[in-house]
């Protein structure tokens, strides 16, 4: 798409974004704009209003490559640079955000997903879909992510089995059922 819009001389900005549904609704997403640095200083101003922190993840396309591996720390691979990387896991990942604020264990904290019978939040079928994205990457990058090829897996039953809808976070349920 960016060099689509070169060619019709427009600007254009990928930008992939972390922090789930809670995230966008309490304003503290982190965007991974990537794309020319004028291009960035010009959406700055309407991603502030939208999340806590904007990190330049470099050219078109570095974005997505930081979304797919934020948590999966193979990016270095495909030519994330590691300040870039170490400052998207802190901002994004909070010291183990995702156990303090969205625990999936029922009952853990209250208002999340996981204390809801996993509805609503960051649905089960998008973390599969992100999964093969990160699994086609790796590929291409010849990085071996076995843990994530397991995990893609484990999605895919969760998926099939009719919890595609649900909340990332039913695996623990689905798992501990297992």
């Amino acid at each position: 798409m960016a060099k689509l819009a070169r060619t019709k001389l427009l600007n254009f900005v990928d930008v992939p974004v972390s922090g789930s549904t809670i995230g966008a609704q309490k304003g503290t997403l982190t965007f991974m704009v990537a794309g020319q640095p004028n291009d960035l200083i010009a959406v700055e101003p309407i991603l502030g209003k939208m999340g806590k922190s904007i990190v330049h993840a470099g050219a078109n396309g570095s974005g997505l490559a930081a979304k797919i591996f934020n948590n999966l720390l193979a990016v270095i691979r495909l030519g994330l640079n590691k300040v870039v990387l170490a400052k998207l896991i802190n901002s994004s990942s909070d010291q183990f955000w995702s156990s303090q604020t969205y625990n999936p264990c029922p009952g853990v904290v209250v208002n999340v997903p996981s204390s809801n019978d996993y509805n609503d939040g960051f649905a089960s079928e998008l973390m599969n879909k992100d999964l093969l994205l990160a699994l086609d990457a790796a590929k291409q990058a010849k990085a071996s992510i076995p843990l994530t090829k397991k995990a893609t897996e484990i999605y895919n039953q969760l998926c099939s089995n009719g919890l595609h809808k649900r909340n990332f976070s039913v695996t623990f349920k689905y798992l501990n059922e297992q």
